[in-house]
């Protein structure tokens, strides 16, 4: 069963990566916007996922997958916001000002999805639950930092 998830988790990892624009390929400025904003619905959707089984103490090994393709899309985020996309985009001036500050962010919510995967591929519940928080922590920085209300 353990092999069943690693597999699953290996294919959303790869399906992720695929979709993250990769430094020097020439992309048009609102597609890259509509990249991060549909990525970011995922990751929402991932979180509320890991959130339902934190609440309910249920079995945390299905969640490796998400929490894998989470791992992926956050290592990628700054590849997601190339210089002067901003058109139809929350993104504040900051992303690319403070571009150090902003790859730390999604260097912090990357290391706390590993954790996630970690603790999902263990079938760790509480370990899960402590990374929960942290990925969520991670976003409410990012966002009140580099995200227009």
């Amino acid at each position: 069963m353990k092999r069943f998830f690693l597999a699953c988790g290996l294919v959303a990892g790869l399906v992720a990566l695929a979709a993250v624009p990769w430094a020097g390929v020439a992309q048009a400025q609102g597609d890259v916007v509509a990249q991060r904003k549909e990525g970011m619905k995922r990751m929402g959707a991932h979180l509320e996922a890991v959130k339902a089984v934190v609440e309910s103490s249920g079995p945390a090994a299905p969640l490796a997958p998400r929490a894998e393709e989470m791992r992926a899309f956050f290592a990628g985020l700054p590849a997601l916001f190339p210089a002067g996309s901003t058109a139809e985009s929350k993104a504040r001036p900051e992303v690319w000002s403070e571009r150090a500050g902003f790859e730390r962010a999604a260097a912090t919510a990357t290391e706390a999805a590993t954790k996630i995967a970690a603790a999902a591929t263990a079938d760790d519940g509480a370990a899960v639950a402590a990374a929960f928080r942290e990925v969520a922590s991670s976003c409410g920085g990012c966002h009140r930092n580099y995200r227009a209300r």
